[in-house]
């Protein structure tokens, strides 16, 4: 009798853990790459129904220990950890879909056909915006004018943002709606109007004199950021990211994206950096650091701008641009205000994460994090340097020595090398997206892209960093190929260095138990395939917490 006892106990126990066994997934596939040291390849996955991860081994002893458990077959496919985006803009990426892509335009007649094509379906009078022209890419590779806009468009604004977003075209009825006088030779601190030789302005405002056409915009509504929003993130979660560092937003757009938090509409974890010394960076500094509950939405960052970019010839160098004689580039921000807003943020227990292309404005924001820090600067204050892209032998190794973050962009690197070396020289460029020098220094480099600047696609950036070669593999061998990556120093640029610049490295990164069951199902191996094969990796689906966010047909 008591031995019945015992087999009825134990038969109530079984039962008892059904349902949580019933709740409890295990993936089984070719391979899942974890990214873990201590386990770094696995056949079968189990998480539970919070998207918890449990255990990692093999396919039998996994079924085995989780007998009641829901299987997810993914065949022969591929498992990687979630991938994640450490430096992108979400409302732009967003925005840039709903407006003219001009993305690849080999000259300004492509531009103008574009342009007639979206205008036929803006209403009578609405500003016809655009993003993506590179006069690097036309024959002349000359700044556009006005006058190049006004015979097609005499009437209706024109306001084109330049691929790196650092600079504006205007079409005349787009300036004229300035509430200022654009003649004469002044010019907006951290800007620059172009002008004719009669100093009326020609069309091209570079940085901060970008605002004056900005302001002259009607605003745009919080619906359409709700919709700028949602279709941005879709296409990120469709491209394998499972996460993204939103590099700069109002704290209005925070408030949209709180919204969408709350009805469950936010499908990838979004790293939410304030817009500068503004409303966002005051509201954290007084309701402290911001974490949604469900986990998909956070602001601990403040993201300041430096300098311009390189293609417009706004990087702040050291010396003359070598293709523009007397041009040093510009601050965007000056010095003292760039000190004076660290200085609060690191009051405040936030993160700082500062624009910066140009050598000289990586040595200033290294100035400014030193000064700001002070003895605090051996801590983990996980700092960043957003694009590190031109650094002086002087401040290369200043890093890592200061625990300084380089969030990098691999494809920056294979777009402008048919001209970064114009622009800088021979010996600078040798500091120019130098991923394998700070690697070597011990500096943490973290992967993403600068959409809309760059594609959205995380492969593209993958395949930039092994190669450094354009879609055809040109140049053979390798741009700089010195500073090539393996395809696993790649992908942990793309996942474990990119959680851990958002501090979330315990929980997304890689696939390790207690960690978030954010993964990605490729047809191929990353870390098998060619290199060339990379850009070209088959996305099967995307999941989040354990549920698929993304299929494809």
């Amino acid at each position: 009798m008591a031995r019945f006892g015992k087999l009825i106990a134990g038969l109530l126990l079984c039962m008892a853990g059904l349902p949580a066994l019933a709740q409890t997934t295990v993936l089984t596939a070719h391979r899942i790459h974890t990214m873990d040291t201590s386990h770094p390849v696995a056949q079968a996955m189990a998480f539970d129904a919070s998207g918890k991860i449990l255990e990692l081994g093999a396919v039998d002893a996994l079924l085995a220990h989780y007998p009641g458990a829901t299987r997810l077959d993914v065949g022969d496919a591929t498992v990687i950890p979630g991938l994640i985006d450490a430096h992108g803009h979400v409302t732009s990426l967003g925005m840039a879909m709903m407006s003219a892509e001009l993305d690849g335009t080999a000259d300004k007649a492509e531009i103008l056909a574009r342009l007639r094509a979206k205008a036929r379906d803006l209403k009578p009078g609405e500003w016809l915006l655009g993003r993506g022209w590179d006069q690097n890419d036309w024959p002349d590779k000359a700044f556009p004018t006005a006058a190049d806009l006004d015979a097609a468009f005499p009437d209706r604004p024109v306001w084109l943002y330049r691929v790196d977003g650092h600079a504006g075209w205007a079409n005349s009825a787009a300036m004229r709606m300035v509430r200022r006088d654009l003649s004469g030779s002044w010019q907006p601190d951290g800007g620059n109007i172009r002008r004719d030789a009669s100093g009326q302005a020609n069309g091209v405002f570079i940085d901060n004199a970008m605002d004056l056409i900005e302001a002259a915009r009607p605003a745009i509504s919080s619906a359409t950021t709700e919709h700028a929003l949602a279709i941005a993130m879709q296409a990120a979660v469709a491209h394998g990211l499972t996460g993204v560092h939103d590099a700069g937003i109002r704290l209005e757009e925070m408030r949209v994206y709180q919204q969408l938090a709350d009805h469950g509409q936010v499908p990838l974890r979004v790293y939410a950096m304030a817009d500068g010394n503004h409303a966002a960076l005051d509201w954290l500094c007084t309701n402290g650091l911001y974490r949604h509950p469900s986990g998909r939405l956070q602001m601990r960052a403040v993201k300041l701008v430096g300098d311009g970019a390189l293609g417009s010839r706004g990087a702040a160098l050291l010396a003359d641009y070598s293709d523009d004689p007397g041009n040093r580039g510009l601050m965007v921000t000056s010095p003292d205000d760039l000190q004076i807003a660290a200085d609060k943020a690191h009051r405040c227990g936030v993160q700082v994460a500062i624009h910066a292309i140009g050598d000289r404005a990586n040595r200033i924001v290294l100035d400014v994090y030193a000064k700001a820090l002070g003895s605090d600067v051996d801590g983990d204050h996980r700092w960043r340097i957003e694009h590190a892209q031109i650094l002086s032998p002087q401040v290369l190794p200043r890093l890592a020595r200061m625990h300084v973050i380089a969030s990098m962009q691999p494809t920056h690197a294979t777009s402008d090398m048919p001209w970064a070396e114009d622009r800088l020289g021979p010996q600078r460029i040798l500091g120019a997206y130098a991923w394998r020098q700070l690697r070597d220094t011990g500096a943490h480099v973290a992967f993403g892209s600068d959409f809309p600047v760059e594609s959205v696609d995380p492969r593209l950036g993958l395949y930039s960093a092994v190669t450094r070669a354009d879609p055809e593999g040109r140049p053979v061998g390798g741009w700089m190929p010195q500073e090539e990556l393996t395809a696993f120093e790649a992908l942990r640029g793309f996942t474990l260095e990119a959680a851990y610049a958002g501090f979330s490295e315990h929980e997304v990164g890689s696939l390790a138990p207690g960690k978030r069951a954010d993964f990605v199902v490729l047809a191929q191996d990353p870390l098998a395939v060619p290199a060339a094969q990379l850009r070209t990796l088959t996305v099967k689906a995307t999941y989040v917490d354990g549920k698929p966010v993304y299929q494809a047909r």
